[in-house]
C-alpha cells in the first residue's frame, strides 16, 4: 500500500489545497529515502510561535546571542527571568498534525533522517526516534563549567524558589521559551548556580552566534548522504545551520520540496514549493500505516 493511498485528517485542522495534496503525494511516492528538515513553522499549531514573517524578517527582537549570555551576567539574568515565565507554556505544548504525520512517514521507512531546527522536543513526543536536534533541546540544561546536565523542570523549580513574587507562568511565549516582561528590574533577579560546582547554567541549546556541535552536524550530513530527496517543512532556511543541507542537496542534484508560508532563503534551489499549512497538508497526504 502506498503512503498516499488514503487521506487522514484530525478534527480542527483546516483542509489544504487539493492540488498541493496531490503534488506532495507524488513527491513522497517518487522518493523513498527522504531527508526531512523542519523549522519553527511546524510547531505554530502547538502554540509555539515562529521567529519570522512571510518575507523572512524578524517578527520581534532578535534572540539572545551566545557570547552575550556567556560573558554578561546582566544578560543571563534577563534571559532566565523571561525563560522562567515562558517555560511552562513550552512544557505544556503537544505535538500537532504535522509532527504526527512525519512520525508516520518515518515509521513507514520513508525517511533517512529527520533533522529539526526546533528545540521543543515535539517530534520525539509524537513518537519519532531518528531525530537530530540541530540546535539542542530546551528541556535540558548544562553547566558550562563542569558539564553537569539537569532537566529544565528541575531548574524551573530552582528559579521559582529563588525568585518569589516573579511571574513564573505565561502563555505569551517566543519560539525559544522566552517572553517579553516589559519594564522589569532584572538586576533583582536571582539566577541559581550549578548545584555541583556553582558554575554557569545554560539551556542545552545553540543560541544565535553559537556553534552546532560537530558530532550533531556529522549525523545530519550522514543522513543526507543516504537520501534521494529533501523535504523542508516550516522553515524559511534563513539560518545557515539548516540552509547548508539544502544547498548541498541542490549541488548534488537531489529534488527538494519545501512546505512553508512565505519565501525561503533557498527559493532559487527548491524544485517544488508549496505555500500551505504544513500540518493540514502533511496530515492529508501521509496515510496512517496499516
Amino acid at each position: 500500500m502506498s503512503l498516499s493511498d488514503a487521506v487522514h485528517s484530525d478534527a480542527g485542522v483546516a483542509a489544504p489545497r487539493a492540488d498541493h495534496v496531490d503534488r506532495l503525494r507524488e513527491f513522497l511516492d517518487a522518493h523513498r529515502q527522504l531527508f526531512v528538515l523542519t523549522g519553527a513553522g511546524i510547531s505554530t499549531l502547538s502554540g509555539i510561535p515562529d521567529y519570522r514573517d512571510r518575507d523572512g524578517g524578524w517578527k520581534g527582537a532578535t534572540p539572545i546571542q551566545h557570547q552575550a549570555f556567556v560573558s554578561q551576567q546582566a544578560k543571563r539574568k534577563r534571559y532566565w527571568a523571561r525563560s522562567m515565565a515562558g517555560w511552562p507554556a513550552v512544557a505544556r505544548a503537544r505535538p500537532n498534525a504535522a509532527h504526527h504525520a512525519l512520525h508516520r512517514l518515518g515509521k513507514a521507512g520513508a525517511t533517512s533522517l529527520l533533522v529539526t531546527q526546533n528545540v521543543d522536543g515535539l517530534h520525539q513526543a509524537a513518537g519519532s526516534r531518528a531525530v537530530v536536534d540541530l540546535h539542542g533541546r530546551l528541556d535540558r540544561v548544562i553547566c558550562l563549567d563542569c558539564n553537569t546536565r539537569l532537566s529544565r523542570h528541575r531548574v524551573q523549580e530552582m528559579l521559582v524558589a529563588a525568585n518569589a513574587g516573579w511571574l513564573h507562568d505565561s502563555d505569551a511565549i517566543r519560539p525559544d521559551g522566552d517572553i517579553e516582561l516589559g519594564d522589569v528590574d532584572y538586576a533583582a533577579f536571582v539566577v541559581p548556580d550549578c548545584p555541583v560546582c556553582r558554575g554557569i547554567l545554560k539551556p542545552d541549546v545553540v543560541f544565535f552566534g553559537g556553534a552546532v556541535p560537530r558530532r550533531t552536524v556529522n549525523r545530519a550530513w550522514n543522513g543526507l548522504a543516504r537520501s534521494d530527496a529533501v523535504l523542508v517543512v516550516g522553515s524559511s532556511l534563513m539560518v545557515w545551520s539548516g540552509f547548508r543541507f539544502v544547498r548541498e542537496a541542490a549541488r548534488n542534484g537531489l529534488p527538494i520540496m519545501a512546505i512553508n508560508r512565505g519565501r525561503t532563503r533557498a527559493d532559487d534551489l527548491i524544485t517544488h514549493k508549496l505555500d500551505d499549512d504544513c500540518g493540514a497538508l502533511l496530515d492529508a497526504a501521509i496515510a496512517p500505516t496499516p
